[in-house]
């Protein structure tokens, strides 16, 4: 009687272990996709750009929101923001006034919150 039991449980557990991986295909979720970013810096606009300017190192990427984001409510804050990062197409002639070229990297911002409400000066 213990063998037909025993064998049983043993498929069921084995069945159980095959199907894992596809019966959760969301759970890479937390991994992040490729091109994705998350940097914290100060954000700031000028020209109609919305850029963060990030310290040590420092570097200056264009954001471009997207979905609901509304980047002009952080305008002068300290934020982190997450999103893909591709090349920037700007050619804005005040970004390029304020860092001697335009931006090399845009990130289009899916997440973004406040870490300070003003950022200090330097």
């Amino acid at each position: 009687m213990k063998s037909p039991l025993f064998a049983v449980l043993l498929c069921a557990g084995f069945a159980m272990g095959q199907e894992s991986p596809s019966a959760n295909p969301g759970a890479d979720t937390n991994h992040k996709a490729k091109g994705e970013v998350t940097v914290q810096g100060c954000v700031s606009r000028s020209n109609g750009d919305y850029t963060l300017i990030k310290q040590d190192p420092g570097e200056t990427y264009e954001l471009q929101a997207t979905g609901k984001i509304k980047l002009r409510h952080y305008i002068g804050q300290r934020v982190e923001v997450t999103g893909q990062e591709a090349p920037s197409m700007s050619t804005s002639s005040d970004s390029m006034a304020r860092i001697g070229s335009a931006s090399p990297v845009t990130i289009s911002v899916s997440s973004i919150r406040t870490i300070a409400k003003e950022c200090a000066a330097q």
